[in-house]
């Protein structure tokens, strides 16, 4: 039997309750202050991996829309991230918190390093998004409903936990707070809109459910690799590498 549209957006949120990555070891060390330097280079390092195939994502999502509203909706989100002439984006700001943790951001940016599991992992959400119907690909940027918690989490965290962390280091944390509802309102009424039969509701479920998984599989393998058993694959980045000249003297 189809949910109703109040029962069918519980739904959606106990996901998150459940699965989000919140929830996550490392996340805990992160924010807590518990990661080493090297630690949170590495997290750095692999998350910008992600934050650059967003755009991505994005362009392949507004390339299989015909609606022009739509499209008209979903392009401000590949201009929060790659930026405008008024604003400098997402990416700009992850970069300044790699220079902030001792990194160059030039490494940063050419993806060196990246652990294979988070490239596998954020290759998948965009082929997901490419290839699978425009609910599912909607549905499961819907881990923005979690994300304003994490970040105010994030913010806090860090600044009281580690000397890089200030209002220019932490600027992106920042302006998704004021960025990501709208994204996340729009695109939570218009799954609202479309999951009309069981069916679809269930896709769009299980969309959700794999954009968490996405979530945390790349913290799994950051745990793996750099706190235990610390075991980094070959390839990956090793502590020392990709510094910026003042970290390394």
């Amino acid at each position: 039997m189809t949910q109703s549209r109040d029962a069918f957006e519980a739904r959606l949120r106990q996901i998150g309750a459940d699965r989000y990555h919140d929830k996550h070891p490392f996340h805990h060390l992160l924010h807590g202050g518990g990661c080493t330097p090297d630690q949170v280079r590495a997290w750095v390092i692999n998350r910008y991996y992600y934050q650059s195939r967003i755009p991505l994502k994005d362009a392949a999502f507004m390339s299989r829309v015909e609606d022009p509203a739509l499209r008209r909706a979903w392009r401000s989100r590949i201009e929060d991230h790659d930026g405008t002439a008024e604003n400098e984006g997402g990416i700009r700001r992850w970069l300044r918190l790699a220079e902030a943790v001792g990194l160059d951001p030039d490494y940063v940016a050419s993806t060196e390093g990246v652990l294979p599991a988070t490239r596998f992992a954020v290759d998948a959400y965009v082929r997901f998004v490419r290839d699978k119907t425009l609910l599912e690909a909607v549905a499961a940027s819907l881990t923005e409903l979690f994300a304003p918690k994490i970040h105010a989490e994030r913010i806090e965290g860090l600044l009281k936990n580690y000397a890089f962390a200030n209002d220019a280091s932490l600027s992106y944390f920042r302006n998704r707070l004021k960025e990501a509802p709208k994204d996340v309102a729009f695109g939570l009424a218009w799954v609202l809109d479309h999951a009309d039969t069981d069916e679809k509701q269930d896709a769009a479920a299980a969309a959700l459910e794999f954009k968490t998984d996405v979530l945390w599989a790349q913290l799994d393998a950051l745990h793996s690799a750099y706190v235990d058993p610390a075991r980094i694959p070959p390839g990956a980045w090793q502590p020392g590498e990709g510094l910026a000249l003042r970290a390394a003297s």
